[in-house]
């Protein structure tokens, strides 16, 4: 019986043993998170304190960052991003501390920081297909740092279009000259392109565009230009879509004074040119018009070039010989100002013999003035009218017996009616 009971005893203590050795199995396994029933209650419990300081370091971390938002145009990545006012890093609830703009080449563009240190702009206008990166740093009034950068690259030449315009900024003309704007690419929408130019005049008068073509626009009053007034030529084509996918890149404003009025009447019958400026004669000139095979054109002229000495070769205006050579070259033709683009000129003559200027028609369609060679002769009638004038300036030719200059054919749209040349506004 005791050997039993002793047999029992130690039965009992194995089998509690085993139990216990079981239950720490058992709680080593709930532990783990696999409790065999898909209960994994016990991995929240486990996760929940990682999750409660992760959100409480993110929280942190943000009570602790800068005020201060830095905003940079163009966006990132942008493409075919404007040359002109586009750029431009501003801040809000801080200053702006540094900003660097390159070239992906690495080429510093200048720019100035606003005396608030709000904003940053570079200096100058752009370059056409380029890419660019800028970096930018600021702080708020804590002096917690912000950061931002962006990359972009500008409009292309392929897919963007300038007008190259005359005259220049800053300059004194005569009263003939018309705004001249030579785009470089076609223009199909000619409305969009005319409504981001404006030319006006101190004079109040009214001024209207007229295209000759698809790339030519110009402007002009009724009547020549009121001496001493200023015109002002506004460019406001920066993103403008001229044709399809073709955009303006220019923001631009010129202006250019009229001097005193000088209009030159040349009379091809009785060949003299009566010169007179505001309204007073100055002077009159003996001249040497086109002989009647090569008639000089008719009609309202303006000086748009004035060469105290260049080449005239036949050839380059059709007049050439028998072996394709110009029927003339004259390598130092004195005091020369063009009158049409086709190659009317009015100029000095020292070649030709003294009695023909004021008594007969003899050159090649432009008008002679008697002249010296080396055009160092100040007292010469080409000198003088060559010192008296000015781009701009208008010559009148008549009686030659010849059709009337193309409007188109040289800075000559006086020769066009005003109704004709409203109605080439695209406005």
């Amino acid at each position: 019986m005791e050997k039993r009971v002793i047999t029992d005893s130690k039965r009992r203590r194995g089998l509690t043993a085993v139990s216990a050795l079981l239950g720490g199995v058992l709680v080593l396994s709930a532990c783990s998170g696999d409790t065999g029933d898909g209960d994994d209650k016990g991995s929240d419990a486990a996760k929940k304190p990682q999750a409660q300081s992760q959100s409480q370091a993110d929280e942190a971390a943000a009570k602790d960052s800068s005020d201060a938002r830095i905003k940079i145009t163009p966006k990132n990545g942008v493409q075919g991003a404007s040359i002109n006012n586009d750029t431009k890093v501003a801040v809000s609830d801080g200053t702006l501390t540094s900003v660097s703009m390159k070239t992906s080449e690495g080429t510093e563009v200048p720019g100035t920081l606003s005396a608030d240190k709000k904003t940053w702009q570079p200096d100058g206008q752009l370059e056409r297909a380029t890419s660019y990166q800028i970096t930018a740093e600021a702080e708020d009034s804590q002096g917690r740092k912000s950061h931002e950068n962006t990359s972009f690259t500008t409009v292309s030449p392929d897919n963007s279009f300038i007008g190259n315009f005359t005259p220049e900024d800053g300059s004194t003309v005569g009263s003939g000259m018309p705004v001249s704007i030579n785009f470089d690419k076609p223009i199909s929408d000619r409305k969009a392109v005319q409504s981001g130019i404006t030319v006006s005049s101190s004079s109040g008068q009214e001024v209207v565009g007229h295209w000759f073509n698809d790339k030519r626009l110009d402007f002009r009053p009724e009547e020549y230009w009121a001496a001493n007034s200023t015109v002002t030529l506004k460019l406001k084509l920066d993103g403008v879509e001229g044709a399809d996918g073709v955009f303006g890149v220019q923001q631009k404003t010129v202006s250019f004074k009229i001097g005193r009025s000088q209009v030159s009447t040349v009379d091809a019958k009785t060949k003299q040119m009566t010169v007179v400026r505001d309204g007073k004669t100055l002077k009159t000139i003996p001249i040497s018009a086109g002989a009647p095979e090569n008639k000089t054109y008719e009609g309202q002229m303006v000086i748009s070039e004035m060469f105290e000495e260049t080449r005239m070769n036949g050839a380059t205006v059709g007049f050439t010989d028998d072996d394709g050579e110009g029927e003339y070259d004259i390598k130092d033709v004195p005091h020369a100002m063009r009158l049409s683009t086709s190659g009317t000129f009015i100029h000095g003559n020292y070649w030709g013999a003294k009695s023909i200027f004021g008594s007969v028609n003899t050159s090649h369609g432009c008008i002679g003035l008697s002249d010296k060679q080396g055009a160092d002769d100040p007292d010469t009638p080409g000198a003088w009218f060559y010192e008296n004038s000015m781009v701009g300036d208008v010559v009148i030719v008549k009686n030659t017996g010849d059709e009337t200059i193309a409007p188109y054919n040289g800075l000559n749209g006086w020769n066009m009616s005003w109704s004709k040349w409203k109605a080439g506004s695209a406005v």
